[in-house]
């Protein structure tokens, strides 16, 4: 009956999130519901079910994602982020142009949200297009890939920190795997990709080509380097404490100051000052900035939150350690079944977010049964989740409108660079699992 469940409520929710364009949160909950029946929980304990579902999974998560958001927001509106661009751009010079796009994309797409990088940076892609007179695509894909693979693998990105707690995984630990990872991939679906897509071209909307903020309004390279990636620096240094400094890494100060949601906490207090208050934005306008950001992200509170119902779900009836039971005896690296899983669920449905999340649900019982590393699983699923971009997927319409390419040149540029970040990033799972 547990594969049944399974199978429904994933087939429900590709026909309600996949074909009806149905709001994923919803499809969410009527696939939790129809799945509760089938694993029969009794009908008066389906709403307590779902409640206790939604509020586990966004008690961890609440702050880390709003304050996520008020901190990728301050970011990209007081020009942060477009000075790591032209700081980076001007070191490297033209000729290694899409090196330096890979990098800002890859540093700027660690306190943003995907969609706010993209189109953040993506009007800069078009400017150094003007510029140089490269092609839009070859430089695009760099950035591109920076901001994808950020997005699969390093908290504190909101989609590789939803997955953490799923698997009990510890999130400095995931972070120092992820970036041995996320290195060469990057690489290698950035500029080393893109060195193979020249002959694609794109016209870019004019619509689309915004003007950066002028040279003086921008924050210094120092300020805006500093900001973006304080709290990365410190969620690293908590990580490292145990074995630089064993006798305090258990002081209640140092692991309460080394907490993700208090050192995202942090890095917003010192950013709205450091690139706020302290360049004369009035506190009105932060404010304002904060709460559109959380706009920006109230549909991915929402997923997080019904796949914490659906979830619960499979926890209440038994399911999960029913399928962990049987998925064990499959003859598979569960590493492997994970990614797999989340692959099918990402072409299915088209949201990496969902996709790693309903995957998560599904394999979490192979964190205990089969001994596999949670870290690797988190990772392996992030993976999986960014696979085979296609019609169904926002960021793909995103692109092609943006860079207005014909179908056929948008599967042979963005669908190849995220499915060569999804094999790159299982390849990698699997090497480091041999040696962990």
């Amino acid at each position: 009956m547990a594969i049944i469940a399974i199978l429904v409520a994933i087939l429900l929710l590709i026909i309600l999130v996949g074909w009806f364009k149905t709001n994923p949160f919803l499809g969410f909950l009527a696939a939790a519901i129809v799945a509760a029946c089938l694993s029969g929980i009794s009908p008066e304990k389906i709403p307590s079910v779902l409640e206790a579902g939604i509020g586990s999974m966004l008690g961890s998560l609440a702050i880390i994602l709003c304050v996520g958001a008020m901190f990728g927001k301050l970011i990209s509106e007081t020009g942060a982020a477009q000075q790591i661009s032209r700081t980076l751009i001007a070191g490297f010079g033209q000729k290694n142009i899409t090196w330096a796009l890979m990098i800002t994309g890859f540093i700027v797409g660690i306190p943003l949200y995907y969609n706010v990088g993209f189109v953040l940076l993506v009007p800069l892609v078009f400017s150094v297009m003007h510029q140089s007179k490269l092609p839009a695509v070859y430089l695009g894909i760099p950035l591109l890939a920076g901001l994808s693979t950020t997005h699969g693998f390093l908290p504190p990105h909101p989609s590789p920190v939803a997955l953490i707690p799923q698997f009990g995984a510890s999130i400095g630990a995931t972070l120092f795997y992820g970036l041995i990872i996320a290195i060469p991939t990057v690489i290698v679906a950035g500029p080393l990709l893109a060195s193979r897509l020249k002959h694609i071209h794109a016209n870019p909307i004019k619509t689309f080509c915004a003007q950066p903020l002028p040279d003086e309004s921008l924050p210094s390279p120092f300020n805006s380097f500093f900001c973006a990636l304080l709290p990365v620096i410190l969620i690293a240094v908590a990580s490292l404490l145990p074995v630089i400094a064993p006798g305090i890494a258990n002081n209640t100060w140092v692991l309460f100051f080394s907490n993700p949601s208090i050192v995202l906490l942090l890095g917003l207090m010192v950013a709205t000052y450091s690139l706020g208050i302290a360049r004369g934005l009035r506190i009105e306008k932060i404010m304002q900035y904060f709460t559109d950001g959380l706009k920006d992200i109230s549909i991915i509170v929402l997923i997080i939150a019904g796949a914490g119902a659906l979830k619960q779900v499979f926890v209440t009836s038994g399911v999960s350690d029913e399928l962990g039971s049987l998925l064990k005896q499959i003859p598979l690296n569960p590493l492997v079944l994970a990614w797999l899983i989340a692959t099918v669920i990402r072409i299915a449905l088209g949201s990496a977010t969902v996709a790693g999340l309903t995957a998560a649900g599904i394999v979490a019982p192979l964190v205990i049964s089969s001994g596999a590393n949670p870290n690797l699983m988190v990772l392996a699923v992030g993976a999986g989740s960014l696979m085979c971009s296609h019609v169904n997927d926002s960021g793909f319409w995103m692109y092609k409108e943006y860079f207005n390419l014909s179908l056929k040149d948008t599967f042979k540029s963005w669908s190849l660079m995220e499915t060569v970040i999804g094999v790159m990033g299982i390849i990698g799972v699997l090497i480091l699992d041999a040696f962990i």
